[in-house]
């Protein structure tokens, strides 16, 4: 019988991506993945590191973990294999083992590659092992190239890696590394075998994708405007995302490329943090006020129905109500007609905004957020109800668990759309239909399919 194993997600899409590519070698061990870790063989947790929150909530669920790993131990006298991966394991390394000396395996994001020899390890008795060697290119070279079978409307591509912008508040340049590029060809090979396996819709994934610089076969340099160029000459992909971007990356060419490429789809991510110059300029951000406005409509001049989302941070050390003014205001100026993510600021242990003076009270930040997230939210649904009565592309990837003859899909601006079917509702899955809007409830779009 296949020992079982479970892996628990935290934190971004790179970290999904992460872990599908453990999942492939886990599976290759002759390991069953299943969702629960209630009786398993091995546990991996992919962490976040982002905020204080995230990282906490991982030491709490190792605690329940580990309720489950002596249940184990007392009733079957079997061992419970528990590795702790992703930029938790990065940014804390071994002092995990003091926190939580039952986790038997440390593996970095850049080091996940070994995990399987890890794994052997401790099978053979060793406790206590760690890796958390930053060594992308090598990463890339020994991870399994078979893709799991499963049909995916939509596919994590990870073409890039680590920061060099190093922002104050940011703990990615210590947890991820420099800024690194996979080669072309082996990003195009990766998409053309998810393709291949069903999928419509291909999302480029990087810590600070726009700064994309890979090399092809012939040693020439390639932008992220290049590898959208050529990979939307595929005919059957359909839909080109990418995320996460630098204003600073948004050069010209890439803006250029949301105009004539119609399969780059119309809703960009560009985290802008602040609307505070002096705040900016505290968080290391290197792009003004100004700036990102004016790129913002140089983008919507190029692309009319582009929609916008971006990340804010709140209460970052020193901001005064008149700082907090100014990001509202260019929230209003620049419209976040997507879903946009904010959240209180959270000193990170090493980072220079954790030293800084003038930390903000967190019952100011609670306040501040509660206000930030009520403008998003209203600009959101204001766009979702443009929606209605319209007919729109809708790409179908899920039978829904609540409604037996419901699907679920993505607009073209990442809407969950819902539409009940009565027919055979497998041939439906993973293509695009149009749907005319019948209804905008608060997180989804309900439709009709046209025929």
């Amino acid at each position: 019988m296949a020992k079982k194993a479970c892996i628990q997600t935290y934190g971004c899409q790179m970290n999904v991506y992460d872990s599908e590519r453990m999942s492939n070698m886990i599976t290759a061990m002759g390991y069953e993945i299943v969702d629960n870790y209630k009786g398993v063989d091995l546990v991996i947790l992919n962490t976040c590191h982002i905020r204080e929150k995230a990282a906490e909530k991982v030491y709490s669920e190792l605690g329940r973990i580990k309720i489950e790993k002596d249940k184990i131990m007392k009733t079957d006298g079997r061992e419970m294999i528990i590795a702790m991966a992703g930029c938790v394991a990065q940014a804390e390394g071994d002092a995990i083992f003091t926190r939580a000396k039952y986790v038997d395996i440390i593996v970095g994001p850049e080091s996940y590659q070994e995990l399987p020899q890890l794994i052997e390890k401790v099978i053979l008795g060793q406790k206590r092992l760690i890796n958390i060697d930053f060594s992308p290119n090598d990463k890339f070279d020994k991870l399994p190239q078979e893709l799991e079978k499963k049909i995916k409307s939509s596919a994590f591509i990870t073409i890039q890696e680590g920061c060099d912008k190093f922002c104050s508040f940011c703990v990615v340049p210590y947890t991820r590394g420099a800024e690194f590029s996979r080669k072309v060809e082996d990003v195009i090979d990766e998409i053309k075998k998810n393709i291949d396996n069903g999928a419509k819709e291909v999302v480029l994934l990087g810590q600070n994708v726009n700064a994309y610089h890979g090399i092809d076969a012939r040693g020439l340099p390639w932008r992220l405007s290049d590898l959208i160029g050529k990979i939307a000459e595929i005919s059957s992909l359909e839909r080109v995302r990418y995320t996460t971007s630098h204003p600073s990356d948004m050069t010209d060419d890439l803006v250029m490329m949301h105009g004539y490429e119609k399969k780059l789809m119309p809703l960009l991510n560009l985290p802008v943090q602040s609307g505070s110059d002096a705040i900016l300029q505290k968080m290391n951000r290197k792009h003004t006020r100004q700036e990102y406005i004016n790129l913002m409509k140089n983008i919507q001049k190029i692309r009319p129905d582009i929609i916008f989302s971006s990340d804010f941070i709140i209460g970052f050390p020193g901001e005064t109500d008149g700082d907090f003014q100014d990001t509202l205001d260019l929230i209003r100026q620049v419209k976040f007609e997507a879903q946009s993510f904010s959240f209180k600021y959270s000193p990170r242990p090493g980072t220079p905004a954790a030293e800084k003076e003038n930390q903000i009270p967190e019952i100011v930040k609670t306040e501040r957020l509660k206000v930030i997230q009520d403008l998003l939210e209203s600009q959101q649904h204001n766009f979702n109800n443009r929606m209605l009565s319209q007919v729109i592309p809708v790409l179908f990837e899920e039978k829904t668990t609540r409604y037996e003859n419901q699907i679920a899909g993505r607009s073209e601006y990442m809407q969950i759309v819902l539409c009940e079917i009565n027919d055979d509702k497998s041939s439906y899955m993973n293509k695009i239909h149009n749907v005319l809007i019948t209804s905008v409830n608060k997180n989804s779009l309900v439709g009709e399919i046209v025929k």
